[in-house]
């Protein structure tokens, strides 16, 4: 699996466009995540419909035209230098094949940010467009308004991502130890197995550092994910599994046998509680890079800065 191409860095003045492609946004907690990049001196611009809901689905933060709409409108927009999720929930995967991919393409690379159900969209930058992606804090998210590291570690990651090319998460730990090299992927979990077979999710994770992360899904739900991923193939060849939160999946003694159960026996370095997700003071990961994970020393080292 090879690194992807790096977006360029943010700084003082760069113009952000947040999006809504998934679910309804909280215009209180928008107002709050705009006040803070504005005090990192960017220039946030807000796409026309990330207020709207969907009118028969609830759900869907306006209609599936609508925010594609906007998505390519920001991305194709010259003045635009990064594009922010305001949030996830669901929504990502049914505009996702409405994108003109290569109208996308030649706008150039930019930064893009979200996670969760934005796990879709990560995999389509991936294979359609070649970029490294943030996976980290949205806009509009509770954790992204209200924890400090959340929003100082992505602050770092955006205008001085150099500083944090070592990941060291306060809870990391070997799962199962050793040492692993690979190109950074991964997301939701439940997301990843949905997008199986899909026109732009990737055939499997040979060759890359794995993350794995979810949100209210019962351990047999996680059960089924994983073991469909494994029946597929998808994890042949992977490098190494990192584990972020897993926030009201249970127990997490449960989630991590479940994880030691169905993942154990790929004969992987994994380390687990690695501070990215659903979970308070989530870090941001850069999809795309290929770093080096230590999972007895609970490091991950990128090889190069997210952006240039």
């Amino acid at each position: 699996m090879k690194d992807l191409g790096r977006p360029r860095r943010l700084v003082a003045g760069s113009r952000v466009a947040v999006v809504a492609p998934s679910g309804p946004v909280p215009e209180e907690r928008l107002q709050a995540g705009l006040d803070i990049l504005r005090g990192w001196d960017l220039d946030p611009v807000v796409a026309p419909h990330v207020l709207d809901r969907h009118g028969r689905f609830g759900y869907l933060a306006g209609t599936d035209a609508d925010r594609a709409a906007d998505f390519r409108s920001a991305w194709c927009d010259p003045s635009v230098d990064a594009v922010f999720c305001a949030r996830g929930g669901y929504g990502a995967q049914r505009m996702a094949d409405l994108l003109d991919w290569e109208a996308l393409r030649a706008a150039g690379p930019k930064v893009f940010l979200g996670f969760s159900d934005i796990t879709a969209l990560h995999e389509a930058f991936a294979t359609r467009l070649g970029l490294v992606t943030l996976h980290g804090p949205m806009t509009a998210g509770v954790d992204f308004v209200k924890n400090a590291r959340a929003q100082e570690h992505l602050r770092a990651t955006l205008f001085a991502p150099e500083s944090v090319r070592t990941v060291t998460p306060a809870g990391g730990r070997a799962l199962v130890p050793g040492r692993a090299a690979g190109v950074l992927l991964g997301g939701c979990l439940s997301l990843l197995a949905a997008e199986l077979g899909t026109p732009h999710a990737r055939p499997g994770a040979a060759g890359g550092l794995l993350c794995l992360e979810d949100v209210g899904e019962e351990p047999y739900r996680l059960d089924r994910h994983l073991t469909q991923l494994l029946r597929a193939g998808w994890f042949d060849g992977v490098a190494g599994i990192l584990l972020g939160s897993w926030e009201r999946c249970g127990p997490y003694e449960r989630v991590r046998d479940l994880v030691l159960d169905r993942l154990g026996g790929l004969g992987v370095p994994i380390a687990e509680e690695f501070g990215f997700g659903h979970g308070e003071g989530a870090l941001t990961i850069p999809f795309g890079v290929r770093a080096e994970l230590d999972a007895a020393a609970g490091t991950l080292t990128l090889d190069e800065p997210a952006l240039r």
